[in-house]
This record gives structure tokens, C-alpha cells and sequence, in this order.
């Protein structure tokens, strides 16, 4: 298989596949750092937009950066911020405009006017201090008409390059030359193929450390784009990390990954679990032997896991684990039944313990991704 096997970055290197759960506020939500690291997670995402209001850049910035803020030594990758700030927008106009400088928003905590440029969205991840940054993109939803699509891939370029020259400006002037981090242009185009095509030329011929998939990876039906996805990969240089944004189905995730995408963020493992949905394994003694490829040529891309809930009444009366197969800490010391009241009495351990085993799962996923790269 063809692919990039490790990103060499300021923190060291890191072997891909990986995924990252967002710690949106600085935090994944509810768990300690040692949780975290418990599980085998060694990357996150934080969100540039949430940062940037609250505590401030400028904070963090005086702080030493998010790294010391969280005492995490390991990789942090920011977003641009633009997604949070457009969906805004679009879902309300009163909320903010965007034009061709960038866009000015409105704060959602205290109705204080923003702007945020190419410029100032790299600015804003300099002074947080991130290890991978994004630069600020024009997404639109699938659905958006070929014309919306195509402004939106134009302006994306023409953002890409403002980006590129302050990520450069930021470098000399910060004096970080042999501390860079690495700098993602990110691919816009809806389901077009030759608007995706146009989008990854043009980025490619700028010039960045990797390339990420932006906007949905589903149709308006909620069809996962298969050539799309396929399409985009291809179209990127398979020596620069791939980076597909927000996808964090697992089913999606494995499509993806052997689509030719190598990296992945979403709240969907620690959503689900405070939720009290737990990813647990179909036949994983036969996807260790045979392979994750393997399984879901035979059985289908859906097939290699099942979600159960845990607050459902029938696991009232269940002593057993999660699952026999999991060494996290929830598996190794709580049973159904104990967790299943946690989440009745609306304790938050139950939701704590669920999240620590749905970051194992997809720990163990990445690895198992990791077996197929080889």
C-alpha cells in the first residue's frame, strides 16, 4: 500500500493512521490527561474558535501556549476556526457576514463583534501555540449549487496563499524556523470531481505540509460520497499526510482510510459515550488474524462493530464487562450493571467510563489500520 507511514512533526514523529478527539475547550470533556493517555490517544484538536474567545489567544499566547495551558506534551492540532464561525452565519445572518476579507461574527457569549481573516486565523493558532495548523477555507454544505461551490473553491485558494504568506511571516517573525509547525491547506468542492480536482491543484501547486477534506463527506441524502472521497485522495501528493476532517464514524473512518485518508477528528467517541452509546467489536479474534480489510470485503464496511446503550434496562442484571477483549480501565474494573445504574442516577463516572472505552475502541482501530499500511 502506497501511503505515508509517519509525520514528522515538532512534538516527534507520529505514525499513521491516527485519530484525535476534539478537545473542543481545551479538554476532552469530562477526562483527565492520564485518562486519556490510557487509552492509547496521543493527539487532539482543539477549536480555534472556542479558544479564541474563551480564554482569549492572547492568553494562551502569554500563557506559553495550549501545551503548557493543558499540560500535554503531545501533538495538538488546531482548526481554522471557519467552520464554527460559517455554520453561524449561514444558519443565521444576524450572526455575521462573510466577504471576501474574511468574516465578521458575532459572540455567541457575549455579542462582542469579531473578525476573522486568513490573516487572523493563523495569528490566532500561533499564539495558541498548535502543532498542526489549518488554514481558513470557504465551506459549503453538499447541497450548494455547482455556481455557490465553485466561488467557494476560488476563494478558498485565494485564502490558502493569504495563510500561507502570514504562516511564513509568523515563522520569521516569532523566530520559530527550527520549531515550525506544520501548516494543512484544506480541499473544498461539495460533490464535484472536477471542482475537488481544480481545489487540489491549485493547493498542491502553493505548496503545504498536508491536505485535508473539507466540508461533509455525505450527500444531502446522507450517501457517503465514495468516488468523492476517492477523487480528492488521488488527487494529493502520497507523500503529504491526508487529513479528513470531522469524520468520525467508524464505518466512515475505514472507508476513508482505505480511500487513501490518514488522519481523523470528531466528537463522536466522547459525544456518544456521555450519551451512554458504547462501540464494541464484532469477531475481533478473526479481524486480528485475517486482517480489518479483510472482514469488511466479506461482511461490509458496517459490519466489524455494534453499538449497544447502556442505560437501556436490560443491562441491569449484567456483571460483565464492556467487553472480554478491552483492557480500559472501565473494562478492567466496572461491569454493565454498575455503569448502567451510573447512567440512572445520572452520575457522570458512567459517562466518564463509557467515553474512556469508546477511545480504546478507536485506539485499538487505528492500530488495527496501522497492521493494513504495512
Amino acid at each position: 500500500m502506497d501511503r505515508i507511514k509517519k509525520i514528522e512533526t515538532r512534538v516527534g514523529n507520529i505514525e499513521t493512521p491516527f485519530f484525535m478527539p476534539d478537545a473542543t475547550k481545551a479538554t476532552v470533556r469530562g477526562l483527565t490527561n492520564g485518562q486519556i493517555l490510557s487509552t492509547n490517544i496521543r493527539e487532539l484538536v482543539v477549536n480555534t474558535y472556542h479558544l479564541m474567545l474563551r480564554p482569549g489567544a492572547s492568553f494562551l499566547d502569554k500563557m506559553g501556549g495550549i501545551h503548557k495551558f493543558m499540560n500535554w506534551d503531545n501533538l495538538i492540532l488546531t482548526d481554522s476556526g471557519g467552520y464554527q464561525v460559517y455554520s453561524l452565519i449561514h444558519k443565521n445572518s444576524a450572526l455575521g457576514k462573510v466577504n471576501e476579507d474574511g468574516a465578521k461574527f458575532r459572540s455567541v457569549l457575549d455579542g462582542s463583534w469579531h473578525d476573522l481573516t486568513p490573516e487572523k486565523s493563523i495569528q490566532i493558532q500561533f499564539d495558541i501555540g498548535s502543532d498542526i495548523m489549518i488554514v481558513l477555507d470557504d465551506p459549503r454544505p453538499p447541497e450548494a449549487s455547482y455556481q455557490i461551490q465553485k466561488q467557494a473553491v476560488e476563494r478558498t485558494i485565494r485564502w490558502a496563499k493569504r495563510c500561507k504568506t502570514e504562516f511564513e511571516k509568523q515563522i520569521r517573525e516569532r523566530k520559530l524556523e527550527n520549531y515550525k509547525p506544520l501548516l494543512f491547506a484544506v480541499v473544498q468542492g461539495g460533490k464535484h470531481t472536477e471542482l475537488r480536482k481544480h481545489c487540489a491543484d491549485e493547493l498542491v501547486k502553493i505548496g503545504f505540509d498536508g491536505y485535508g477534506f473539507g466540508g461533509r463527506h455525505i450527500d444531502e441524502n446522507g450517501v457517503f460520497m465514495d468516488e468523492i472521497i476517492k477523487i480528492t485522495a488521488n488527487s494529493l501528493p502520497k507523500d503529504k499526510p491526508h487529513f479528513a476532517l470531522g469524520i468520525g464514524n467508524p464505518s466512515d473512518i475505514v472507508k476513508c482510510f482505505f480511500s487513501g485518508w490518514d488522519m481523523f477528528d470528531c466528537v463522536v467517541p466522547s459525544r456518544e459515550g456521555r450519551h451512554g452509546r458504547i462501540f464494541l467489536w464484532n469477531d475481533l479474534n478473526f479481524i486480528k488474524e485475517k486482517g480489518i480489510k479483510a472482514y469488511v470485503k466479506k461482511n461490509g464496511s458496517k459490519s466489524f462493530y455494534k453499538t449497544i446503550n447502556i442505560g437501556n434496562s436490560k443491562f441491569k442484571n449484567d456483571f460483565s464487562s464492556f467487553s472480554n477483549n478491552c483492557d480500559c480501565y472501565a473494562c478492567k474494573n466496572y461491569t454493565k450493571s454498575y455503569i448502567n445504574h451510573l447512567f440512572s442516577v445520572k452520575e457522570f463516572l458512567g459517562a466518564q467510563m463509557a467515553t474512556i472505552h469508546n477511545l480504546k475502541f478507536y485506539a485499538e482501530l487505528m492500530e488495527l489500520l496501522k497492521s493494513a499500511n504495512k
